[in-house]
């Protein structure tokens, strides 16, 4: 009998030695949650870049395609139920990801893969123009599930989203199953994160975090919300989960005033938070 009734998770995104960003957010999340998670590191850093200067160790590009193909040729591909794609170290590892989503979706067809395009935030890119392009052109066409911030949609639409109209519209241009737009809006008193469908729109509101917030809160979404959608949980209840897990780690933060999210502190609340959200749609 298998140790674990829930199939596993791929993650390919950054890594970092201290800290709780990248795959050391979703990774843990998602084995408190019950998902044997297979790790692919894109990039290996210090620290996250916001907190001081950091080098970053990337893996060689042969050898990187190298290690996916051995995962291409692996018989265990089957156990896959769930892909998540993160921050790249350089644009060619979308082709070779490309190659790896597409053999996991050939052994399991039912396999769920959640794109988070990680490439910019507050109206700028921050990782190189050919990165942000191979994510857009080769990996977001694939997502069952996307999870951008306004300005990676943005820059995945090529369309101007002053207006929340107008980031609705243009999240259904992608003709994506899902897609979950963090900070979709933020007022003075509340953030807005917005789940698009062909079907549905549903919108969940919490309050505004005030002061300096730790980095890695996409990063912690994205696990969440594609092990609470794997976990069988509809659109709103799953959006509900992970919004108030990422609620609960912010609001963690502050109280212990920490610069990371403090998930060991409070890794009960990822699996039953107790954050106010309020979910409207």
């Amino acid at each position: 009998m298998p140790l674990s009734s829930k199939p596993a998770i791929l993650v390919a995104t950054s890594t970092v030695v201290r800290g709780s960003v990248g795959g050391r957010a979703a990774v843990f999340a998602l084995e408190r949650l019950g998902f044997p998670v297979w790790s692919i590191q894109t990039v290996t850093l210090p620290w996250h870049p916001g907190q001081g200067r950091a080098s970053r160790v990337i893996p060689d590009e042969a050898a990187f395609a190298t290690l996916i193909d051995d995962l291409v040729a692996s018989p265990r591909l089957g156990e896959i139920g769930g892909i998540l794609t993160g921050y790249l170290g350089a644009a060619s590892q979308a082709a070779a990801l490309v190659r790896l989503i597409d053999a996991v979706k050939a052994a399991r067809p039912d396999a769920l893969y959640l794109c988070d395009p990680v490439m910019g935030d507050n109206g700028a890119l921050y990782v190189p123009q050919a990165t942000a392009e191979a994510i857009r052109d080769q990996l977001a066409p694939r997502a069952d599930i996307l999870t951008p911030n306004r300005t990676e949609l943005a820059f995945l639409t090529g369309r101007s989203l002053e207006q929340r109209e107008a980031l609705i519209e243009a999240a259904r241009a992608l003709h994506r199953p899902t897609i979950a737009v963090t900070s979709a809006a933020s007022e003075a008193d509340a953030t807005e994160t917005l789940l698009i469908s062909d079907q549905a729109l549903v919108a969940a509101h919490h309050a505004r975090i005030e002061g300096a917030v730790p980095k890695g809160a996409g990063d912690l979404f994205a696990a969440l919300l594609l092990g609470r959608l794997l976990g069988g949980n509809s659109d709103r209840e799953a959006l509900r989960l992970a919004t108030g897990g990422v609620l609960a780690a912010l609001e963690a933060a502050q109280r212990l005033g920490t610069d990371e999210l403090p998930l060991a502190a409070m890794q009960d609340e990822l699996v039953t938070p107790r954050g106010t959200v309020t979910i409207h749609g």
